[in-house]
């Protein structure tokens, strides 16, 4: 995979596996590896054919001078373990708990992207003392408000045995595929995808066994509904919605913050992006991002953006 520089890769054990992440090393970014007390940022990327930790590779970086930053590949995408199972939500909070629990030693910021978000939110429900703040881009659960993404014409196709894998191998497992997806539907504007983008969706998306889990993301199995959840939500929190996301429009993203205007300290809508603005616009990404910290991790109370 495609690894910035001043980066080293590690892994930890989770219940499922090896769990591949990113982190900065070495005198690039240490001041005579003052790191102790740095503020750890976790970046989580989201689902779909390829997803990895690249996902916010053109992101954290920007972070690794000020913050300890780490950036996992889930469970069943990227260079971690690829179990042979049909996956589920809780494979997932779990993973992503353990994650959290063995890497951080105190309470962190979380950066993390669609459903991937939505899991986060869950998770810091369930274990409000792992997070200082959510910094999401686009959570969601994709059967928010009583939607059901399992019923739609897409899932029940990729729900027939063998058609699936035919399906993975030639529509996503391909760089024609990759490509013809992130400009159409990932993407806002079909010229911010390059040839690295479509290369390392497609080194992960080649990875031995990498259909379990993608498959089951797009069968609906891992969907639910978000709006059951977000008033539990405490943990201070911004969410980015792309304008022209395709999966899920802003509309929804409103609904969800409007619910726990306590915890959801902003909702900031952003112009002329998809659902991957860490990846089609990441300088405006890392500002926004630069603007929230301190604003969730102090004690002002901030007021919704449009």
């Amino acid at each position: 995979m495609f690894q910035p520089p001043g980066f080293e890769q590690r892994s930890i054990i989770t219940s499922l596996g090896k769990m591949v992440y990113y982190t900065a090393t070495g005198s690039l970014w240490q001041d005579n590896g003052k790191t102790d007390n740095q503020e750890t940022l976790v970046f989580l990327h989201g689902f779909g054919g390829g997803s990895s930790a690249y996902e916010w590779s053109k992101v954290y970086p920007a972070f690794a001078a000020e913050y300890r930053v780490i950036a996992p590949d889930l469970i069943g995408w990227g260079k971690s373990e690829h179990p042979e199972r049909n996956y589920n939500i809780d494979d997932y909070l779990t993973t992503i708990r353990e994650f959290f629990e063995q890497t951080c030693t105190g309470p962190v910021t979380a950066i993390a992207s669609s459903l991937t978000a939505a899991f986060t939110i869950r998770i810091a429900i369930a274990h409000p003392n792992l997070f200082k703040s959510l910094i999401l881009f686009t959570p969601a659960g994709l059967s928010d408000f009583g939607e059901n993404y399992s019923r739609s014409i897409f899932a029940q196709i990729v729900s027939v045995p063998l058609l699936d894998r035919l399906l993975y191998s030639t529509g996503v497992a391909s760089s024609g595929g990759i490509r013809s997806f992130l400009e159409q539907r990932q993407f806002a504007q079909a010229n911010r995808v390059y040839d690295e983008i479509v290369e390392a969706y497609l080194q992960s998306a080649q990875q031995a066994n990498a259909e379990y889990a993608a498959l089951s993301f797009v069968r609906g199995d891992l969907c639910f509904d978000l709006s059951l959840y977000i008033q539990q939500l405490t943990t201070p929190t911004a969410i980015v919605w792309g304008q022209k996301s395709q999966f899920t429009g802003p509309e929804i993203g409103r609904r969800l913050a409007e619910q726990n205007p306590q915890a959801i300290r902003v909702f900031q809508q952003l112009e002329d992006v998809g659902l991957t603005p860490q990846l089609e616009l990441p300088a405006v990404t890392i500002g926004l991002i630069k603007r929230f910290l301190p604003l969730l991790n102090s004690q002002e109370l901030l007021v919704k953006s449009h």
